[in-house]
């Protein structure tokens, strides 16, 4: 199982990079209501209006930044990634716990780190929609948790 999730997410964001490969070329700065960021579902056990959106790499390959995307009062279930991730919040309110310490909420600005393989869970608690900047050390991948 856990293969198989990493594969969807890979495969999906694999043809995103393709297709961003213009804005990936050279320096570049995009906004989250960017309107050439191609949105993709996230892994099937998100909610179905969570997107991911790719702005710089190849996530099958280390190094990918991308954007997530959760609609107002949505939350992510529990799960893990074989990477680090290094965050900004772009826009809304989001709170995020990881297991073992105490829940954060961050708000536009603020800079976050998740260690690589640490369960962790959230929630949109803005109205808006919340965008989040992440940056991965290793390749895109997300692993539900019981």
């Amino acid at each position: 199982m856990k293969k198989h999730m990493e594969s969807l997410l890979i495969t999906g964001c694999c043809a995103l990079a393709l297709s961003t490969s213009a804005m990936a070329a050279g320096p570049l700065a995009i906004t989250g209501t960017d309107k050439n960021i191609q949105w993709a579902p996230c892994p099937p056990f998100f909610e179905q209006t969570c997107r991911l959106g790719v702005l710089h790499g190849n996530p099958a390959e280390p190094n990918a930044d991308v954007f997530f995307r959760l609609d107002g009062g949505e939350a992510f279930p529990t799960h893990t990634h074989s990477s680090a991730e290094r965050m900004v919040l772009v826009q809304g309110k989001l709170r995020v716990e990881y297991e073992g310490h105490d829940a954060v909420t961050l708000e536009p600005g603020t800079y976050a780190y998740g260690p690589a393989e640490m369960p962790h869970k959230g929630q949109c608690l803005s109205e808006e929609r919340c965008i989040l900047f992440i940056a991965f050390e290793a390749p895109v991948d997300a692993f539900a948790v019981d």
